[in-house]
């Protein structure tokens, strides 16, 4: 079984019992689901620089808005029906921009290169169910 390693971002603002976490919809592809920043971390890159490559693809934010908090979880997902395992790197960083809802088009060498994200920020205590179990580690936080 091939494994492909992965990072992703948990992207927090505002406190207990506040918190909330950044995630995106696909504009033109809904039935993708819920999802939080992340992606492959390319051939000997560091988890850090594909952490903030990621962020910046995905996003548009950069690396001075946000503070990084730590690495919270590392597991091994098994999708069905695939032949490979992804190991999943999560990591919490808090963002210190002022942006509230916003659409962003990926740029990159990446199968997500062109499409376009929209971002919103949902309660901890209220969010709902994230795509391929990305809310796997949100307990975490």
């Amino acid at each position: 079984m091939k494994t492909k390693r992965k990072v992703l971002a948990y992207i927090t603002r505002g406190k207990d019992p506040n918190l909330e976490l950044l995630v995106f919809e696909h504009k033109n592809h809904p039935e993708a689901g819920l999802q939080v920043p992340g992606g492959t971390i390319e051939e000997d890159e560091m988890l850090i620089d594909a952490l903030y490559r990621e962020i910046a693809e995905e996003t548009g934010i950069v690396k001075n808005d946000l503070s990084f908090i730590g690495k919270i979880h590392k597991y091994n997902f098994y999708p069905n029906g695939k032949q490979t395992a992804y190991e999943r790197n999560f990591f919490h960083l808090n963002y210190e921009g002022s942006q509230q809802t916003w659409d962003h088009q990926v740029i990159s060498d990446g199968l997500d290169n062109g499409l376009t994200f929209q971002f919103r920020w949902e309660p901890i205590e209220l969010l709902p169910k994230l795509a391929g179990e990305q809310d796997k580690a949100v307990e975490l936080l």
